[in-house]
């Protein structure tokens, strides 16, 4: 049997280093291969940037916003994934009126903090919110997310944010997933919460079982890379 090609799509300002701590345990099941969003700010071009170079076929993951540019890819190409995970995202365009408000606030604020004192400032603070509250303390976890967001510049951070803010409505690509489907969400990952997870599987026509890392925040390939590796090869062999 041919050992699929697999993307991994980044989340917001992160790398291949937020795969990283997993792959080892993905070694012949499938060849790796991580995307870097360049400096593209809306997620239709991040999904025909990975279209463009990506095998004829292939399987797809994608964590935060990097799962919403894998629904992109699957509403534009439907037909070339072989299987589909999505970690720690969701679906909904950003809402109107006052909780949209306090969206485009809460990120603008980041992004000052960015600007004003540098990117390594506002990871330290985004980190905060990110990763399970035990893992707080965890100075080495920390620091490599710290150091990955400071690879990135505020000038990628604000290309990245105002993609998000633009994202379109993915429940139709939802409601038509014909191809397997990991669904995964952190304990405690506030952001992307299980119960969000649960209404995009509610939309799947197969309603696949979100499988909850358990002690995770938001970073669980980085906090829980066993767990998730482990789901993976499970659903690589799908």
């Amino acid at each position: 049997m041919t050992t699929p090609h697999l993307i991994l799509v980044p989340g917001l300002m992160c790398d291949a280093a937020s795969w990283a701590p997993m792959l080892p345990a993905l070694q012949g099941h499938a060849q790796v291969h991580v995307v870097d969003h360049g400096q593209a700010d809306d997620l239709v071009t991040m999904a025909q940037q990975i279209l463009d170079a990506a095998p004829e076929t292939f399987h797809l993951a994608g964590h935060s916003m990097g799962g919403r540019v894998a629904l992109e890819v699957m509403r534009m190409a439907p037909e070339r994934v072989q299987a589909l995970a999505l970690l720690g995202t969701g679906y909904r365009p950003k809402e109107a009126g006052a909780a949209g408000e306090k969206e485009v606030q809460t990120r603008q604020a980041l992004l000052d903090v960015a600007q004003r004192d540098g990117v390594r400032m506002m990871a330290q603070v985004w980190v905060q919110n990110m990763v399970a509250p035990s893992r707080l303390t965890d100075a080495v976890l920390i620091e490599e997310i710290v150091q990955m967001f400071q690879r990135k510049s505020e000038d990628v951070f604000k290309r990245q944010i105002r993609a998000l803010l633009a994202r379109p409505n993915a429940s139709d690509v939802l409601q038509q997933l014909r191809v397997p489907t990991l669904l995964m969400a952190g304990e405690w990952d506030t952001w992307a919460s299980p119960q969000q997870h649960q209404a995009m599987a509610d939309l799947m026509p197969a309603r696949p079982t979100v499988q909850v890392v358990t002690g995770s925040g938001h970073m669980m390939m980085m906090e829980k890379p066993e767990a998730v590796a482990a789901h993976f090869v499970s659903w690589l062999k799908l």
